[in-house]
């Protein structure tokens, strides 16, 4: 029967385990955890091809304990019972650790069904997702494991797992690989910390070679074909995508259009033109802001021009878009001032207005109909002092001036007006 590589090479013991150092080198504390035998209910977090199955079945093998595992996208609550049935039989004489696939994919009545078990430790739950478990398990999971982020692999430690790969098969065949300059790092870079992908470039270029006298070339244009775009994980539904939107943002906020350019172009190869659209709207207005306030429709243009023109052009002014937001000033005063207004106003303060402020024509003939209200227009400088908060806000500072050139030439001149 076929068995992948990936699963022909899987770790046996944690020493095995690539790209995880920081829970499983010398002073891991998940490595101190499964030294000691006494495992705690734990979820694992992180991409997919990190390591999260492989560590698992080690912690069984190497704690005693029947291993039973579940798929949360195919898995029922009848599955779970059906597990708990083997508790206190020969079958499991020193308890179970079940590890469950994907938990964000259980509902809560789902989950609730471990939580009598794992508490009384008949049962050692390790979960594991994908998605942040923080908003996708639930409180009472998750308050009775610990949490332990599994990193994405990089492509030094790829690059090892890849060379162990080709040295397998190479025993297996019988053959002698000769790489191309090249195409192993292509691999391993282009997998996106994905061992699995990266297993499976390798088994594709051995099992699609033409040896010739025992020697099997890999050349670097078919490491390309069997590696194409799997390191773009850009779900709208996955963690991955919120995680390149911030990237890019964040570049953006930065300064940096080197990043900026980088993860505009994987937000771009895996089709997410129109969230980058968006994003960059978002990013002229919060980031730069009042600092270069004609960054907004500039960026607005270039949008409009990237979705009419659609892909691959759209790529041009999209691009303008994040260079030129990287390398401009930055302001968030306008939106922070926003922010503290309106967090008064959900605190219930600034209720009503300055009678000099409402509308004069909603007034009835019972009313008081002397507003009081001074017409800026009709002052020097179209500025008079009056009172515009409400009463109970007087004297509030929402607003505070930029350092940024544009908003200290206003802050200049109102405090020349304001101050006469």
């Amino acid at each position: 029967m076929y068995q992948p590589l990936a699963d022909l090479l899987r770790p046996q013991t944690l020493d095995e385990v690539y790209g995880q150092e920081h829970l499983l080198g010398e002073n891991g504390i998940l490595r101190r955890l499964v030294d000691s035998g006494k495992v705690p209910n734990m979820i694992f977090y992180g991409p997919s091809g990190t390591g999260k199955t492989t560590v698992a079945k080690i912690i069984a093998q190497q704690t005693n304990r029947t291993l039973f595992q579940l798929n949360a996208t195919t898995a029922s609550t009848a599955d779970i019972k059906e597990i708990v049935a083997q508790l206190d039989t020969f079958l499991a004489p020193n308890g179970i650790l079940l590890y469950l696939d994907e938990i964000q994919s259980f509902n809560k009545k789902q989950q609730q069904t471990l939580l009598d078990y794992i508490e009384s430790g008949k049962i050692t739950l390790i979960a594991s997702t994908t998605e942040n478990p923080y908003f996708y398990v639930f409180n009472a999971i998750l308050s009775r494991s610990t949490i332990f982020e599994f990193k994405q692999i990089d492509a030094a430690a790829a690059l090892k797992a890849v060379k162990r790969a080709v040295s397998f098969l190479e025993e297996r065949t019988a053959l002698t690989a000769e790489p191309e300059e090249g195409a192993l790092e292509y691999i391993a870079g282009s997998c996106g910390g994905d061992l699995r992908k990266a297993m499976n470039a390798v088994e594709v270029l051995f099992s699609a070679g033409r040896p010739e006298n025992g020697v099997l070339s890999l050349s670097l244009e078919d490491a390309k074909a069997v590696s194409q775009k799997s390191a773009l994980r850009a779900d709208r539904d996955g963690d991955n995508f919120y995680d390149l939107l911030s990237a890019l943002q964040k570049s953006i906020r930065g300064s940096d259009p080197d990043a900026a350019c980088h993860y505009l172009a994987r937000l771009l190869e895996a089709g997410q033109m129109q969230a980058a659209c968006r994003r960059l709207m978002v990013i002229a207005c919060e980031d730069v802001g009042l600092a270069y306030p004609q960054i907004i429709p500039i960026v607005k243009a270039c949008v409009d021009a990237a979705l009419m023109l659609g892909v691959p052009e759209a790529r041009i002014p999209l691009g303008d878009a994040a260079v030129l937001m990287a390398t401009s000033p930055k302001s968030n005063s306008a939106h922070i001032a926003l922010d503290e207004a309106l967090e008064d106003v959900r605190n219930g303060l600034g209720r009503g207005f300055p009678r000099h402020l409402q509308n004069v024509h909603a007034d009835s003939y019972t009313m008081e109909r002397e507003q009081g209200y001074q017409y800026p227009h009709s002052y020097p400088d179209h500025w008079v002092r009056q009172q515009y908060l409400p009463d109970d806000l007087v004297g509030k500072t929402y607003y505070e001036y930029g350092s940024n050139k544009l908003e200290q030439a206003a802050k200049q001149y109102w405090d020349n007006i304001k101050g006469r």
